[in-house]
């Protein structure tokens, strides 16, 4: 539309010659400043992040990072230590661009195989619909990540949980392992306080774990009632993967793992929450999902099932999450005969037999402070399970399924 049929159309609606005129000013100058508008940045062009692992299955993996500036980024990757495939994150025809947290799937993959990977970052400093202009290439190290076996005799993984922004101590707690062999690793919840921005998640969770194993063994991310509050909050799940949902399920070897997502600890209407929760009806859904989960072939064929989730339906309070994941929850555990609830949210570790409220054992993590702090260690095989909890002082607690 040309200048003089903008003007009378406006005049039509009722708006004034000198409004009118004031009004194509503006349309102007924002389309002007649209043309010129710059990516705001975080310092030079880099990686922020190393790539991390996540949701591992059988026949795909998924490689995240986050660099400083907005870029088109692809994985580059291969069997015997050659990275000769080259995938990018395609979605409804559109290779993913201008974006600075990465995430991409690494779909139909052999079980069982290592592989060997790079990723790439291609700064995009001008984007518009006829003219991208690119920068500087970043390109990785070599990582490597071996997929979970569909007939594997045995599954290892490390958990811990409650970490609320105490970094230094992924570090000692992981050390409690001696270096013993795993295949994954559980945060089960609470690695923050409340979540306020990027910078404090890399800080607090991602880089700490890529320091230590996330580049060449994943780590699952079981949300806590922590790690829902705060204005950044409702980004956690654009920097870690479950699949489709927040909540999810996967078989590795003779275990079929099942991570619901408890949400809150208290109802929705809680002053706490200032109206912004709908925790309920979540739960409610997840309810579904999980009965369809613990019904799949999958689930029946396990030798052993396993729940991970941050909230303990029992031996522990009596506030509304607790009481809503033991009504909602503990039904399905017991009719589908799982095998161990391995929880955390207390701050006092624990390990408790099966009772006639809850058919299964359970395993509760520590807290955060010195003293309380612990690692829990799971080892499942094709006969048996082992459960051991070591506290930050040393000491061994086991569980022999």
């Amino acid at each position: 539309m040309n200048r003089s049929a903008f003007l009378k159309r406006l005049l039509l609606l009722g708006i004034s010659g000198t409004s009118a005129s004031s009004l194509l000013a503006s349309s102007e100058k924002t389309k002007e400043n649209k043309s010129v508008e710059k990516v705001e940045e975080i310092g030079p062009f880099a990686f922020l992040t190393k790539p991390y692992l996540q949701f591992p299955l059988p026949d795909a993996m998924t490689v995240m990072w986050i660099t400083t500036r907005n870029c088109y980024s692809w994985v580059e990757f291969g069997e015997n230590n050659v990275c000769s495939q080259r995938v990018t994150n395609a979605i409804n025809g559109l290779n993913q661009a201008y974006n600075r947290v990465h995430k991409i799937r690494l779909n139909e993959l052999k079980p069982g195989t290592q592989y060997a990977y790079k990723v790439y970052s291609k700064e995009i400093t001008q984007f518009h619909a006829y003219d991208v202009s690119y920068g500087e290439t970043l390109e990785s190290p070599v990582y490597h990540f071996t997929t979970p076996s569909t007939d594997a005799d045995e599954v290892s993984l490390l958990i811990l949980n409650d970490i609320h922004d105490r970094p230094e101590s992924i570090p000692y707690l992981l050390g409690l392992n001696k270096n013993e062999p795993y295949d994954f690793v559980c945060l089960n919840g609470d690695m923050v306080n409340h979540l306020d921005s990027e910078s404090q998640l890399i800080t607090s969770v991602i880089q700490p774990c890529t320091e230590l194993f996330a580049s060449e063994k994943p780590f699952i991310y079981a949300r806590g009632n922590h790690d829902t509050r705060g204005s950044f909050a409702r980004h956690l799940y654009e920097y870690i993967d479950t699949g489709e949902n927040p909540y999810c399920s996967f078989s590795i070897g003779p275990a079929f793992f099942i991570v619901p997502d408890i949400g809150e600890d208290k109802a929705d209407n809680d002053k706490e929450y200032f109206g912004l929760a709908s925790f309920d009806a979540y739960r409610e859904k997840q309810t579904i999902w999980l009965e369809q989960q613990l019904k799949s072939k999958a689930a029946r064929k396990a030798k052993f099932r396993i729940v991970l989730i941050h909230i303990p339906p029992y031996h522990s309070d009596d506030f509304y999450g607790t009481v809503q994941c033991r009504k909602l929850f503990v039904p399905l555990f017991n009719k589908y005969k799982i095998d161990i609830v391995i929880t955390a949210h207390t701050h006092e570790y624990g390990i408790f037999d099966p009772s006639t409220e809850h058919h299964f054992p359970m395993i509760i993590g520590g807290g955060p402070k010195n003293g309380t702090r612990t690692l829990i260690k799971l080892h499942v095989t094709q006969k048996n399970m082992d459960v051991t909890l070591i506290n930050d002082s040393g000491e061994i607690f086991s569980k022999h399924i």
